[in-house]
């Protein structure tokens, strides 16, 4: 089919030009006509995708669906996916017309809602199919706008602090990447990132102002992308915004938040950072593991100390996208599968569990652990959905969680063994903060008089979580359904990387020497 990511990612964004221009009126059929509009085009898009997926070669390791046209003033439109991105398109288009479902209670301007979304949904696709850094840069920056509208018109009762301040932590940390950008077009006479993906960018040891930068422009390339990628997934000590804007956020907001938009970083370090600075990165990655480990556990002990579930569960996304960085700058089969995998897993489990207190909190109207307990005798289907997320997230083998946080571990044990000590003891630290949470939301004698008379699911809440279910459980019984379509991209990744690294071998001893 000719043109099928531009179809995917393009049809979302006829849909919400279409709520805008063509649904008139705010009474209760067009706020109606409104959801329907956007779970259908949201669906709509997750069949189209199918395509995608099922025609995908994985055994060819270059950019499939490849789709290029001038565009403006000599820039190019140029579009496509490989093993690594395919399955972030496919994560997103799975997610929004979940997403999309758990919005059906929202009354309060629908119509714009429902175009957030929609616009969001095209931008993030943008992002992991964009083939040329203006566009990628250009996708990147513009999904803050309709994330920062979810959380700042229909948030809490913070939610203006909240929206700026995830604006400017994730708008600040961008601006270098953008300065990084113009030097590497400079540097290499093209944004077209298959052919930069091909250059070399210089590698000499530089001296600014007075210190020895080894890697020279590969290093400080690095740490300018660094810097925007660390916010966005995000990484300690840049972490704050999040749980803020977590707990601001919508229901819909935080899973889209949660399960899609911090994948961004992450994807970010697999596209630019290792292929393109491989130099930098292995310079630079000794400092990335011990970022990574201090979040896993540092973030796994201030969610035991919250009294809020969002940002107990905004938390533990901290911590386990410290998991994802440091396997992916292992660059090994087993660091980077475990990595994307992580990525895919956490966004099935980590939007499922925002969904699962948006659950209670349409209820009682508090996300306050106190406030609940026992709900398992009058909420029993409730019990079982939380009790299966909550297992995943703690990473119990059978559920997607254990698949990524096991070959991630194993892959930063053969690297080095004092972060992999520390980060494999928030394996333990997790499994505290979530079976806590578990007990005292769901566990226990039903004793408020509030929660005697509180409804189980759903059968809309039934049918946005059984996909979910299915994920998480069929993930963690069949990784290979996932490694067998990034691992040979993954290998051509890693096999780049080591031939790049060869090309300078003195300089990186050079700079680990003090590691040892």
């Amino acid at each position: 089919m000719q043109n099928l990511i531009s179809i995917i990612i393009f049809l979302p964004l006829v849909a919400a030009l279409i709520l805008a221009f063509f649904l008139k009126g705010d009474d209760a059929a067009a706020r109606r006509n409104a959801k329907w509009l956007a779970l259908i085009a949201t669906s709509a898009t997750f069949l189209v995708s199918l395509f995608l997926l099922f025609g995908f070669d994985p055994s060819n390791t270059g950019f499939q669906f490849v789709e290029e046209r001038d565009w403006l003033l000599g820039l190019h439109y140029k579009m496509g996916v490989d093993g690594i991105s395919v399955l972030f398109v496919m994560l997103t288009t799975f997610l929004m017309p979940i997403t999309i479902g758990a919005c059906w209670n929202v009354e309060v301007r629908v119509k714009e809602y429902m175009i957030a979304f929609l616009v969001l949904e095209t931008l993030m696709l943008g992002v992991f199919t964009a083939l040329d850094l203006v566009l990628f840069y250009l996708f990147f920056e513009a999904g803050l706008i309709p994330m920062f509208l979810i959380i700042g018109i229909w948030g809490g009762p913070n939610r203006i602090y909240a929206t700026f301040k995830f604006f400017l932590y994730t708008f600040l940390g961008s601006l270098l990447m953008l300065v990084a950008m113009i030097a590497m077009y400079v540097d290499a006479g093209t944004t077209d990132i298959p052919t930069l993906l091909a250059h070399t960018f210089a590698s000499d040891t530089l001296s600014v102002l007075g210190f020895q930068v080894v890697g020279g422009m590969q290093t400080i390339l690095f740490i300018a992308f660094f810097a925007s990628f660390a916010v966005k997934m995000p990484m300690w000590p840049v972490h704050t915004w999040l749980p803020d804007a977590h707990v601001q956020a919508p229901t819909a907001g935080s899973v889209v938040l949660a399960a899609i938009l911090l994948k961004m970083g992450g994807y970010g370090f697999l596209r630019f950072s290792l292929p393109m600075f491989p130099v930098g990165s292995e310079v630079m990655s000794t400092f990335v593991f011990w970022l990574s480990a201090i979040a896993i556990v540092y973030a796994a002990l201030v969610a035991l100390a919250q009294e809020d579930m969002k940002k107990l569960i905004a938390y533990s996304s901290v911590a386990h996208m410290g998991y994802v960085t440091m396997g992916i700058f292992t660059v090994s089969q087993q660091g980077l599968d475990g990595a994307i995998f992580q990525m895919l897993s956490h966004g099935f489990v980590a939007g499922a569990l925002f969904l699962v207190v948006g659950v209670v909190y349409d209820r009682m109207h508090t996300r306050d652990i106190t406030a609940y307990g026992g709900l398992m005798v009058r909420m029993p289907a409730y019990a079982l959905v939380f009790m299966v997320f909550t297992m995943a997230n703690v990473g119990l083998p059978g559920t997607s969680g254990f698949i990524g946080e096991f070959l991630t571990l194993v892959a930063i044990f053969q690297v080095n063994t004092w972060v992999a000590v520390v980060a494999t003891s928030g394996v333990i630290f997790s499994a505290c903060y979530g079976l806590w949470l578990y007990r005292k939301v769901m566990l226990g004698d039903l004793i408020k008089e509030s929660l005697k008379t509180i409804k189980d699911l759903s059968a809309r809440e039934k049918a946005i979580f059984a996909p979910l279910v299915v994920m998480t459980l069929w993930l963690g019984v069949y990784p290979s359904v996932v490694t067998n379509v990034i691992g040979p991209s993954v290998t051509s990744l890693i096999g780049q990387y080591e031939t790049a690294l060869n090309d300078y071998q003195p300089d990186v001893r050079l700079a680990q020497s003090g590691d040892n």
